[in-house]
């Protein structure tokens, strides 16, 4: 049995290397052919839209006789983390399986489910902004797991390429001059700016002309007594 199901599962794997899923990658890991790890990219125009889902199917020494089981790893908002999901293709009804379905049968099945809205043991409710939300911090949460980088090396590439964009924006938008020197004659900055960072203010130009009002009307009050 557990020759067959070996046999079997490399077949599969062969086959997907030459005719790939659309927005499914599945790699089996090479100390164990019967786990497969998987990532389903989010729909476009879906509250998955821009997510990676990793998760992990397991099968049994006597596959395709039997199914495997289903685990999505990744926070989606749409099925609990680690946990195995009871679907119609999955270890939780044997007796609903057909040994002519494949590991593409099965993906293609779940990421379908994965855009309906309804229940299954393994599944939770949440809003579609929250989804959203966990999309968009997906690839984060995944490059943290050893074996996911490992297994989709080009989705660790792209995760870093995201944070040198991420860097190169920082520096990009961040106030030049912060040592103090980027104003003419080095004295650091305009004498506004100076004042300002000093807890001084520059009298105004009404102050000025004010003062000067006031003087001369003194003066002129002393000459007028002097004479």
């Amino acid at each position: 049995m557990a020759d067959m199901c070996a046999r079997r599962l490399r077949k599969e794997y062969a086959g997907l290397a030459k005719n790939p899923l659309e927005h499914i990658d599945a790699v089996p890991l090479e100390s164990n052919i019967r786990e497969w790890h998987y990532v389903v990219r989010g729909a476009a125009g879906t509250p998955y839209e821009g997510g990676f889902y990793h998760g992990k199917l397991e099968f049994p020494k006597d596959y395709p006789l039997k199914p495997p089981s289903i685990r999505l790893l990744t926070p989606s908002g749409r099925f609990k983390e680690d946990r195995r999901l009871c679907f119609s293709f999955s270890d939780f009804h044997p007796e609903s399986w057909n040994p002519m379905w494949s590991v593409s049968t099965i993906l293609v099945g779940f990421q379908s489910f994965m855009l309906e809205s309804d229940p299954t043991l393994g599944s939770i409710e949440t809003s579609s902004k929250q989804r959203r939300k966990l999309a968009a911090q997906s690839l984060e949460f995944n490059c943290r797991d050893k074996t996911f980088c490992s297994l989709f090396p080009q989705y660790a590439e792209l995760y870093e390429e995201r944070l040198r964009q991420s860097r190169k924006q920082g520096s990009a938008s961040a106030p030049s001059g912060t040592s103090g020197n980027t104003s003419s004659g080095g004295r650091g900055g305009t004498a506004e700016t100076y004042a300002r960072r000093s807890g001084k203010q520059e009298p105004s130009m009404t102050m000025v002309f004010v003062s000067v009002g006031v003087s001369i009307s003194l003066l002129a009050i002393i000459l007028h007594l002097v004479g």
